[in-house]
């Protein structure tokens, strides 16, 4: 549900909100949107890839669900489905902070509310603002849009598997994913 306000949000105003009863608000253009909890069946797709990526970021970063950051200075609060986030960044996010510029990688696993416009324009922020990669997760169909900055995209099915970035000559098998 978006507020109408009169003018547009700022993130300090948004930080001043209090948390609702269920799900969480974030901040898209200035204005606020309640976003529901993930149901039963996305928070398990989550977990997932969770797990799966987990093991090939060692050292090198975290994988984690429901990651809040902030891809532009101001008027924007996203939270990622699923995200890798470098250890320098996320060691140096203040405890109380959240995440300046959007996670290098942002998973956004499908779900009927996701509109073909929300994901291309969250796609393209990330990617402009930071993302060395952003994944499309389509769990009906069971492949995976991986999209980079340079405009490329790939669809990864079954039977294949995903190069990781963050994890030199290490990959995931699209099969493990949907497994």
């Amino acid at each position: 549900m978006a507020t109408t306000p009169t003018h547009l949000m700022t993130f300090a105003e948004f930080e001043r909100l209090p948390d609702p009863k269920s799900g969480h608000y974030e901040l898209h253009h200035g204005e606020v949107v309640e976003v529901a909890p993930p149901k039963h069946g996305h928070k398990q797709h989550q977990r997932k890839l969770r797990q799966g990526l987990e093991p090939f970021a060692g050292d090198a970063g975290v994988i984690e669900t429901e990651v809040g950051y902030r891809p532009a200075p101001d008027h924007e609060y996203w939270v990622a489905d699923v995200a890798f986030v470098s250890r320098e960044r996320w060691d140096s996010t203040p405890q109380n902070g959240y995440l300046q510029w959007p996670p290098e990688l942002v998973i956004e696993v499908l779900s009927p509310s996701n509109t073909t416009s929300e994901l291309k324009e969250k796609r393209k922020v990330c990617l402009d603002n930071g993302s060395r990669e952003f994944w499309e997760v389509d769990m009906r169909d069971r492949e995976i849009q991986v999209f980079t900055p340079d405009s490329r995209s790939i669809t990864y099915r079954v039977g294949q598997e995903i190069p990781l970035f963050f994890a030199a000559g290490a990959s995931i098998r699209v099969d493990d994913i949907f497994a």
